[in-house]
């Protein structure tokens, strides 16, 4: 009976070879060690958590430039109306509402654009029209450039469903 072959053994490399190896893929010197950090300098600090967060949601609509304001404030408006209960505060640095700690919608202003953003799985929101973006897992937005462009019966429906949603 023919007795199997034990597999080859490597030959131990030496350590000073190894970092050499490894030096030479990276472009970087053998046993050479890291420059010492140079005095005063220290790592940056992570950053703490926004000054912002949970600050009421008026200082928001102040600051933005009046053609994005009137879009804001119509929203905040439908906001209010549908889901009166609904909680506001600054998260991210935009006017979040939520029902019992859970998010319903949001609102945020870039340059030249408004989001209203609705909370809910895929499929949750009638969208006829194709007038809400966005594919995620955690809902969709309404991209709008002017006050006129408010479908107001459709957000209505939008919100009164991220409610029920949001209240479980």
């Amino acid at each position: 009976m023919k007795r199997a072959a034990a597999p080859a053994k490597k030959k131990a490399v030496p350590v000073k070879k190894a970092a050499a190896r490894t030096a030479k893929k990276t472009g970087k010197k053998a046993g050479k060690k890291a420059a010492p950090a140079k005095p005063g300098k220290k790592f940056a600090a992570r950053p703490g958590p926004r000054a912002d967060l949970g600050a009421p949601v008026d200082g928001f609509f102040l600051k933005q430039p009046p053609a994005l304001r009137a879009i804001l404030d119509q929203l905040r408006q439908l906001v209010e109306q549908e889901v009166p209960r609904a909680e506001s505060a600054i998260k991210w640095g935009n006017p979040f509402y939520s029902l019992d700690g859970t998010m319903m919608c949001a609102l945020s202003a870039h340059k030249s654009h408004v989001n209203l953003i609705l909370s809910g799985p895929p499929g949750s929101f009638d969208d006829p029209d194709g007038r809400l973006t966005g594919e995620g897992k955690t809902g969709r937005h309404l991209k709008l450039t002017s006050a006129e462009q408010i479908p107001h019966d459709q957000v209505r429906r939008w919100l009164r469903k991220a409610a029920a949603i949001a209240a479980g």
